[in-house]
């Protein structure tokens, strides 16, 4: 790691009091921190940006305004809820989570408690740690990579780097001052990375931490991090069928609760796998043997592989087969993941 000069938190910080973000999640100056909302945002905000999470969050404060509330609700609710922002084991642990925490009358205020619970990591043990209850953490999220590579002029590509990065990390969170103002600190190195220390377009000339900032002095500071080469994603593929009836019915079924999507309603259909399916070859795992009509292909990209649905439509007098018939003007009230609503747009209009 290269030498730097001081990096201060109190000039950090100084900043943070004039420019810090005002988010739905986020205590106000001289408010307590509510746990239970910064654990919330950051489940949510795993693999998904600010922007996205703000309106998903404030609908699921509205219906689960506390963590009793949110452990007494029924699983399949929980999920509808959180229908639309991806990566639903989540959603699971959350639910799993709020149910340990209700029934241990809160959360724990240590990282070791707090890395015990469902759904949480060492990550998001700091991050709630520091926020709500001023543990002297440093979490380290892809903001707080960006900011710490650029700081110390860290060169080796992502993910060999990740462990210099949190080294740094914590060298920073060491000042007095950051020990301090643990809260703060963390949240003062989200709002840096997200408004300053951006991706594309470093605003150096506006950073608190221009001076020390080795990475600006060597002028690298827009390409770090560096990232290793991404590898192709694989392609997988599989057939849904949308099935109607005259009552105005789709069927629909639920996936199994581990696993991928576990949990979530879907269209019946085949299972994913690596090569091309032919109709003769999905027609053995269609629900019923009508007439079935191609009605378009969606393409869906998960973290690792991409995926290909073909879709098979057929209208009947009354659907029949495994699952559940659901009605067309009420599919916004179940649990759809994303690509099963690109489904649903594809086919149903």
């Amino acid at each position: 790691m290269s030498s730097s000069a001081i990096a201060s938190a109190r000039e950090l910080l100084r900043w943070y009091d004039r420019h810090r973000r005002r988010l739905p999640w986020r205590a106000e100056p001289g408010e307590t921190p509510d746990p239970y909302r910064v654990w919330l945002s950051e489940i949510m905000l795993q693999q998904t940006t600010v922007t996205a999470v703000i309106p998903y969050y404030e609908r699921f404060v509205s219906r689960f305004p506390s963590v009793q509330a949110l452990a007494a609700a029924p699983l399949d609710t929980v999920l509808s809820a959180w229908a639309g922002l991806g990566y639903y084991a989540r959603a699971r642990n959350l639910h799993a989570c709020a149910q340990v925490v209700a029934g241990a009358g809160g959360f724990p205020a240590d990282l070791v408690g707090l890395q015990a619970l469902p759904g949480i990591g060492a990550y998001t043990a700091a991050a709630i740690g520091a926020i709500a209850f001023g543990i002297p953490a440093v979490p380290v999220d892809g903001n707080v990579e960006r900011v710490v590579s650029r700081v110390f002029a860290i060169e080796d590509p992502l993910p060999a780097a990740k462990p210099a990065m949190r080294d740094g990390a914590a060298r920073l969170g060491d000042d007095p001052v950051a020990r301090a103002r643990p809260s703060d600190f963390a949240q003062a190195l989200f709002d840096l990375g997200a408004g300053v220390c951006t991706p594309a377009a470093p605003g150096c000339a506006v950073c608190p931490w221009m001076e020390p900032c080795a990475a600006r002095r060597l002028g690298i500071q827009a390409s770090l991090p560096r990232k290793s080469p991404k590898k192709d994603r694989p392609v997988r593929y599989g057939v849904h069928f949308w099935l109607t009836d005259d009552s105005g019915s789709v069927l629909l079924r639920t996936r199994p609760y581990k696993g991928l999507l576990g949990g979530m309603t879907e269209l019946p259909g085949t299972q994913w796998r690596d090569t091309p399916w032919t109709v003769e070859d999905a027609l053995p795992d269609a629900p019923m043997t009508v007439a079935w009509r191609p009605a378009g292909q969606v393409r869906h990209g998960f973290t690792h592989f991409e995926l290909v649905l073909d879709l098979l439509a057929a209208h009947v007098p009354v659907v029949q087969g495994e699952g559940f018939a659901w009605r067309l003007d009420a599919l916004d009230g179940v649990a759809l993941p994303s690509v099963m609503r690109k489904c649903v747009r594809m086919v149903g209009g």
